[in-house]
């Protein structure tokens, strides 16, 4: 046993924050980005979003401080000033520094004057009214007493996304389920008589949309039959109240036999029924379910016969460093390691921001390359491409490509797409050259509309029809599992007579 020295030589990657910054700022989607950027201008005393009047010319021993996001250009900042150690005898007055920080970032101190001085549209919009909210405000133009009143909250509280009344139990932790509620139930929570219960209900029922707060869809067909002017003993109420099993299942012939009426009746009895609605909230969305509109990362825009990416920088703020609050504060001693740290951070973070910004831009020229077909024709020429393709392209890691592609956006002539769309696996064809598996479910969607509605084409033959006519071979099983990927229904329920 004795005790040795040795040399080891070895490679280990050592996550800085610095990394881990830069790589959760990749991840970040537009949005997300721009709500970062304000929160580190909020944090950060020596960052600012507008531009200094001077600029610094290179001198020999300066050090570079500043990338301008999106515009390609860095500036100066002499070593010797970010070094400072000279003392001085005053102290920094906070206040009068948070005061002017206040000011700076006060619309008035931009310069900024007519619109630009206006919030954005988007805090002007309207809030989309949801059911409960139309609801409530027929309930208050109505006549209802007290204790009907507060029933009629409960069962407006009570409806589920489509309009229903849903008074089914809650599961428990432990799987087990709360007993189910009944009218009963609320009635006796709003001390209302429970003979008073279903009368209150139909007169919400009756409220716009019609056939609100039925409590399956046998009951909101049956609603609306009634105030259409349907009457007891006419097909349309019939068929709603005992054969709505065959209604579904498209069995005319059974509900012939049963009802002992010709099949021309039922045919324009079931006519009749599919007019009525069948989701009485359908519009009206909620503020959670409302729309929200996406801006691109990047934009992709042909010259002549070149397809060429743009970044898109509107909305997102350029950062600068605030050189003379920088310079002033760093005079201070007490405050010189603070300020130091925060440049440092400053830095770092303008630099991630335009790293960012270009691996992104790498990203999209690679995918346009190796994509240009699906530019140029359309999703049925899209490729088969896996994150591999791209990482050997640019030259980086498959994990970082995953999150460059993930919540970014591209414009193109062909519409707006999310990266990763253009990542797609391969389905074998016969012949030629594999097809991406996007292109294949545009194919079966293309397929189901122009089929004759009165004789939808099963799986098996879309199967058989994708191997004569694009020589593509895919599985039964692949068909339906892209179908109803696509939200399309199966052949015998896309089945219509008339």
């Amino acid at each position: 046993m004795e005790i040795k020295q040795q040399l080891r030589l070895s490679q280990q990657l050592v996550m800085t924050p610095q990394l881990q910054q830069a790589i959760r700022l990749l991840q970040l989607s537009r949005l997300e980005l721009v709500d970062e950027v304000r929160k580190e201008l909020d944090n950060n005393p020596v960052l600012s979003d507008e531009e200094p009047l001077e600029r610094t010319r290179n001198t020999p021993g300066e050090v570079r401080t500043v990338s301008e996001h999106g515009a390609g250009e860095e500036r100066e900042y002499p070593r010797n000033e970010v070094k400072a150690t000279e003392k001085v005898t005053r102290e920094v007055d906070w206040e009068k520094f948070l005061e002017n920080r206040t000011q700076q970032q006060s619309p008035s101190a931009s310069g900024r004057s007519g619109f630009e001085d206006l919030p954005p549209i988007e805090q002007n919009l309207t809030k989309p009214g949801n059911i409960q909210d139309h609801l409530l405000w027929q309930l208050q133009m109505s006549d209802f007493a007290e204790d009907e009143r507060r029933f009629a909250e409960l069962v407006i509280g009570n409806l589920d996304e489509k309009g229903y009344l849903d008074l089914a139990g809650i599961e428990r932790p432990d799987g087990t389920r709360t007993p189910d509620l009944t009218i009963e139930d609320l009635a006796a929570e709003a001390e209302l008589h429970p003979d008073d219960a279903p009368l209150v209900l139909e007169m919400i029922q009756a409220f716009d949309p019609i056939g609100v707060a039925a409590r399956d869809l046998r009951e909101c067909l049956l609603i609306q039959a009634r105030v259409a002017g349907y009457e007891d003993g006419e097909p349309e109420l019939e068929i709603i109240k005992n054969h709505m099993h065959h209604l579904e299942k498209h069995n005319y012939q059974a509900i012939v036999r049963e009802m002992k009426i010709s099949l021309e009746d039922v045919y324009e009895a079931a006519k009749t029924i599919q007019e009525f609605e069948s989701r009485p909230a359908r519009n009206f969305t909620d503020t959670d379910d409302r729309t929200i509109g996406i801006t691109p990362d990047v934009y992709v825009i042909k010259d002549a016969d070149e397809f060429v990416v743009l970044d898109n920088d509107r909305g997102v703020q350029r950062l600068f460093i605030n050189e003379a609050l920088t310079k002033r504060l760093m005079k201070d001693p007490s405050a010189k390691e603070f300020i130091g740290e925060k440049l440092r951070n400053a830095q770092w973070l303008i630099r991630a921001i335009e790293q960012r910004r270009k691996t992104i831009i790498r990203v999209a020229e690679c995918i346009v390359e190796k994509q240009r077909d699906f530019f140029e024709k359309g999703v049925a020429f899209l490729k088969p491409m896996i994150l591999r393709d791209v990482a050997e392209a640019v030259g980086m890691h498959e994990s970082t490509i995953s999150r460059v592609t993930t919540n970014k956006y591209m414009h193109t002539p062909q519409g707006l797409f999310e990266l990763k769309y253009f990542f797609n696996s391969s389905i074998r064809r016969v012949a030629n050259e594999d097809i991406a598996s996007e292109s294949v479910k545009q194919a079966i969607k293309t397929l189901i509309d122009q089929e004759d509605k009165a004789n939808p084409v099963s799986d098996q033959a879309i199967v058989e029809m994708l191997e004569k006519n694009e020589g593509i071979k895919i599985a039964r099983r692949t068909v339906a599992k892209y179908r109803e990927m696509l939200g399309i229904l199966a052949s015998s329920k896309r089945k219509r007579l008339f």
